[in-house]
């Protein structure tokens, strides 16, 4: 029974949005993002620069690990988790060919996405990277077996075409020069380029936030998604696949939550 519910929700991503925002209002200082608030593009400018660090809070790691260990548990019993289920798809979907794919994932927070690699049996040769030093060290005490540097997304250290597939695993939206990540991530992609878990609004210009993650205040944008996609390919990537997590959509404007598949343009 409660496979059958968890499968009519991620069925049905209004219904799935309803809920969250439901659990939201009812556990206001619970959750990943809570207490969201608006904001005019010069104030985020402001806020941006004051919560630039965020993500480095120590006490960041611990508690998502505590939801990723449950998910991760659950994944292993067979249970569909959207965000899992929706990588490993982009993953196994992609024409690579022969041969072990190089995978780079930038904002790898404690690496788990290696354990759910692994868990779905995909043979890949994993890197994760991450701005924070906190989430790094969780890394490698973790999977100590893997390779993991503390990195800026807009400024890698990595050299062009380095790896075969290179994921930018939900970090873009904390990014305030996530012009400069996108051009970094399709620089150090030889073949793939992948942008997991991307909120973007239609019928609307690029949208800020401030709110609270995993009880850190935080920036949070949200992109228009035809500037978002022109960005795309004016840095040389074509869209193969567009996975919709959730969207809500009325008269031609609302939000949605995607991952887009990329690869390379042919020069």
């Amino acid at each position: 029974m409660k496979r059958q519910l968890r499968h009519l929700i991620n069925r049905q991503p209004w219904l799935k949005k309803l809920l969250k925002r439901g659990l939201q209002l009812i556990l206001p200082g619970r959750g990943v993002s809570t207490h969201y608030v608006e904001m005019a593009g010069n104030e985020a400018d402001s806020e941006s620069a004051r919560l630039r660090a965020a993500w480095k809070d120590h006490d960041l790691p611990v508690r998502q690990r505590e939801l990723v260990d449950k998910q991760l548990t659950a994944y292993r019993h067979g249970e569909a988790i959207d965000v899992f289920d929706v990588m490993v798809q982009s993953l196994r979907a992609l024409p690579h060919g022969a041969g072990r794919m190089r995978v780079l994932e930038i904002g790898c927070s404690s690496g788990y996405y290696s354990e759910v690699f692994r868990i779905a049996g995909l043979d890949v040769d994993y890197t994760g990277c991450d701005y924070s030093d906190a989430f790094i060290d969780m890394a490698r005490q973790r999977y100590p077996g893997l390779p993991f540097d503390v990195q800026d997304a807009t400024m890698l250290r990595y050299d062009d075409s380095a790896y075969d597939v290179v994921i930018s695993g939900c970090c873009l939206l904390h990014i305030p020069e996530y012009q400069a990540a996108v051009a970094e991530t399709a620089r150090v992609a030889r073949r793939y380029a992948i942008f997991h878990r991307t909120p973007v609004v239609l019928g609307q210009p690029n949208k800020y936030y401030r709110k609270q993650a995993y009880g850190v205040e935080a920036v949070e944008i949200h992109f228009n998604e035809p500037q978002f996609l022109a960005l795309l390919s004016d840095n040389g990537l074509e869209v193969l696949a567009t996975h919709t997590l959730d969207e809500t959509v009325s008269h031609g404007v609302g939000s949605a939550t995607r991952t887009y598949v990329c690869c390379r343009k042919a020069a």
